[in-house]
């Protein structure tokens, strides 16, 4: 089975990571569809949408595009946030601890720290989900995550330079021996 392309931003501008609190003094913030910083983990695409500096570090906001029957990661756990996922379109399938759900657009998931879980495309057609990551600070290990594809030409996650320190450095582990039982289990590719 195989995948489709995570579709791709045009950036007619460089990227500057936001630096401050957004207060409004400087008026409004409205965040186009095709805005926002970038990056495909071939897995899953990642449109960062709000940062830990704009927020106070209170939340920061991803939205993960997925194609269709594609694990985005191992089982894993993270230590320090928890996230929410609210689906915009498509199926999405998760594992939380032991429980399979599945999820439908208007519905969210509530995945905790300290939970292992994983979560796919479960549909045919792609799948888009914001990610709200509480508290913040985890939108950059995707950031760092990209950063190091890019530059190492990595096919995959699985094939990123110093991904087991990345990952203790914000917190998470990964159960990648699950990547091979999740998709038969569920039907679903993962890029390698």
């Amino acid at each position: 089975m195989a995948t489709t392309q995570i579709p791709q931003l045009e950036h007619t501008q460089s990227f500057q990571l936001p630096s401050s609190h957004f207060d409004g003094s400087t008026g409004p913030r409205i965040i186009g569809p095709r805005d926002g910083k970038f990056a495909d983990l071939k897995s899953v695409g990642v449109r960062f949408m709000s940062w830990c500096a704009e927020t106070g570090g209170n939340f920061s906001l991803v939205q993960h595009p997925i194609p269709p029957r594609t694990l985005v990661a191992p089982i894993h756990l993270h230590t320090r946030e928890d996230e929410y996922s609210y689906v915009l379109e498509g199926r999405m399938g998760a594992l939380l601890g032991d429980d399979v759900v599945y999820a439908e657009p208007g519905d969210l998931v509530f995945k905790p720290r300290n939970q292992w879980h994983t979560f796919w495309n479960a549909g045919d057609a792609p799948c888009r989900i914001l990610e709200i990551i509480s508290s913040a600070g985890f939108e950059h290990f995707f950031k760092e995550l990209g950063d190091r594809m890019a530059e190492s030409k990595a096919a995959s996650v699985a094939e990123v330079p110093g991904l087991p320190e990345l990952g203790d450095r914000y917190g998470i582990y990964f159960r990648p021996e699950s990547i091979a039982r999740l998709c038969e289990e569920h039907g679903l590719v993962y890029p390698a």
